[in-house]
């Protein structure tokens, strides 16, 4: 069943022509990636087929009656909402029941209105919205959403992309798209998001540049090449192996082309100017030929040749360092020699202090205590999470000239700052544009070539794969396995960090940070390991242990065992229950005390308070239960 057409879409930015005539269709459960070079128009696309700019000519249509959310690169919210407010806003009844029923619970006082929670809870039972209820704290939980009376307005950029991504797997929309949905997620998160998307049965069009969360998820992948579409069947994987068989296929259809147009060539001279008999079809067919034999103009392929600072005997040094802020005690006494070489990578939840540590370093934030010495021939280089700062109506070239006009080649060669830019993916026809115009990959693309520029022996890199392309992603990461200094960066992009890192300082959270040689899915499997032998002690303790000992162990054991999450839905919801059971029990007997002359209400009424009684003692029964468990 098709949920989504498209029909030969272009649009155009000025004289710059990003989609030329493009079709395609979406099929009900296929889960669609967006792929191609910045700039190629992946974000443009999404925000024609969600109705935010329309197209210079064609059409598209979703299914009659499905329903379609988007989740864009920066969303945005209404002035003075609440997150609450944001993610349970909509027609939907049940959403808008559990809003009710959560602000009740979040402000519930001597004032709240028993019959008003009464008749909520009732309501909640009547269309079965507890389940709805548990996965909704779920995905929150999982996104690191909590303060739900938070404004919206003083969010930050990341805090706000994950409130809207929450919003749209809340609502379960027919029809998602999702610009980036892995970026300003930490690890955690990013691998929680992927099982879950993989888990579902939904449709989805997305882009993202997170290769193991596109190979895992998508069943077809849409590249925009040349302003056009190319569809390939298949995981990121498949796509990499049937896209080397296209681009093959086309070099032999370029060569042969180049040797048919000789032989044309010499047809055409040989023919008078004048001569009205010359066969019209092989004129025709002379330009078709010339087109195909000068091929397709393929994308700026990226060259990172940039000179390297020698560095020193002694690179950087930690010694004792410690960081808090007020009521958050970020990390404590931690020491590191960097040698020569080191690749290290930076893990952890967000808000445990990993853009401050590399501030830290950079000498933007001073420690609480501990020393930082510095080699003398140590130069950093710092790409941070910040946008690129530019002045307005700058072009690329005027930004790379501010550096300077000619720039070192790591073979002591020099070269222009047109020809650099052209190496940087760039052609000249791009350099003159006015940054404004360019695409966030493409700034973000200039930005780095800014700190490469500085001949840095130190690399420090925060979230460098953010908004990049899948070309540039490529191209970096043969950089930096040659990159002859020291890397340091943080990044929840799990192949990037798998290729480039062989140490990770982990952030786990408790103020320490856990120096761990391996990478990323080194350190995810000596976790597993971990975790495994250590439920493997507790259950040979319980076995071995004399039968008193033995008693003593499992009371310890009971004592600490955390009780499951779904567990701990029913404890929440068990309390509530209670709760508003005895608001409803307390209101049946002031009505009974009142002294009412009907009978018939009366008995009801004491008929009413016994039957509360008897659920309010079953209830705490399994109250208790579940107590005694956590």
């Amino acid at each position: 069943m098709n949920y989504l057409s498209v029909d030969q879409v272009s649009k155009s930015f000025g004289d710059r022509e990003i989609l030329n005539k493009v079709s395609f269709g979406v099929d009900q459960g296929e889960k669609v990636a967006l792929v191609g070079i910045n700039g190629s128009g992946k974000t443009t696309l999404l925000k024609i087929i969600s109705g935010l700019i329309k197209p210079d000519s064609g059409n598209f249509s979703f299914r009659k009656g499905i329903r379609v959310a988007h989740l864009s690169q920066n969303p945005t919210f209404e002035s003075n909402e609440t997150i609450i407010e944001y993610i349970l806003s909509g027609d939907d009844p049940k959403l808008n029941l559990v809003k009710r029923y959560e602000k009740l619970m979040q402000h519930m006082d001597e004032d709240t209105d028993p019959d008003l929670l009464t008749d909520t809870l009732a309501e909640m039972d009547s269309l079965q919205a507890w389940d709805l209820d548990s996965q909704i704290k779920q995905i929150l939980g999982k996104l690191h959403i909590h303060d739900l009376d938070q404004l919206t307005d003083s969010l930050s950029g990341g805090q706000k992309k994950r409130v809207a991504l929450a919003r749209i797997l809340i609502e379960k929309p027919d029809f998602m798209i999702l610009d980036e949905p892995t970026n300003h997620l930490d690890l955690d998160s990013i691998e929680w998001l992927e099982q879950y998307i993989s888990s579902q049965k939904m449709t989805l069009l997305l882009v993202t540049h997170d290769r193991y969360f596109l190979d895992s998820i998508t069943n077809v992948i849409f590249e925009i090449d040349r302003q056009t579409i190319f569809t390939y069947r298949g995981n990121y994987a498949n796509f990499l192996e049937k896209k080397a068989e296209r681009e093959e296929v086309e070099r032999t259809v370029v060569d042969k082309a180049k040797n048919l147009l000789r032989k044309e060539l010499e047809w055409m001279r040989r023919q008078p100017r004048a001569r009205g008999t010359k066969a019209k079809y092989r004129v025709e067919a002379f330009y078709d030929i010339k087109d195909k034999a000068q091929g397709h103009q393929k994308a700026q392929a990226i060259e990172i040749d940039l000179k390297t600072a020698r560095s020193g005997k002694k690179i950087l040094e930690l010694e004792k360092i410690s960081k808090s802020f007020p009521n958050n005690k970020l990390f404590e006494s931690f020491s590191y020699m960097f040698k020569r070489g080191d690749r290290i990578g930076i893990i952890g939840k967000n808000g445990v202090g990993k853009s401050t540590f590399l501030n830290i370093i950079m000498n933007l934030v001073p420690p609480d205590s501990g020393t930082i010495d510095y080699g003398h021939n140590t130069k950093f280089g710092y790409y941070t999470q910040g946008e690129l700062v530019y002045k307005e109506g700058q072009k690329a070239i005027d930004i790379i000239r501010e550096i300077a006009d000619f720039i070192e080649m790591g073979d002591g060669s020099q070269i222009s700052a047109s020809q650099l830019l052209q190496k940087f993916g760039f052609p000249p026809s791009q350099q003159y544009d006015f940054v404004d115009k360019f695409s966030g990959g493409e700034k973000r693309r200039l930005q780095l070539l800014k700190v490469l520029m500085g001949n840095p022996n130190f690399l420090i890199l925060d979230e460098p794969t953010n908004d990049l392309d899948l070309m540039t992603l490529n191209t970096l990461e043969d950089y930096l396995e040659t990159f002859p200094g020291c890397i340091l960066m943080v990044s929840h992009d799990r192949y990037f960090m798998d290729r480039i890192t062989d140490h990770l300082f982990v952030f786990e959270g408790n103020h320490e940070i856990r120096s761990f040689p391996g990478n990323f899915t080194d350190y995810r499997a000596k976790k597993a390991e971990e975790e495994s032998q250590k439920a493997e002690n507790e259950k040979l303790v319980e076995k071995k242990a004399p039968v008193k000992v033995k008693v003593e162990v499992e009371v310890e054991v009971k004592k600490t065992k955390k009780i499951s999450y779904k567990e701990q839905q029913e404890l929440e919801k068990l309390e509530k229950e209670i709760a508003a059971l005895e608001v409803e029990r307390n209101t049946a007997i002031e009505e009974l005390n009142k002294g009412n002359d009907d009978h018939a209400e009366i008995e009801k009424l004491s008929k009413r308070i016994g039957e509360i009684g008897k659920s309010i003692d079953e209830k705490e029964i399994r109250w208790l239960e579940l107590n005694d468990n956590g």
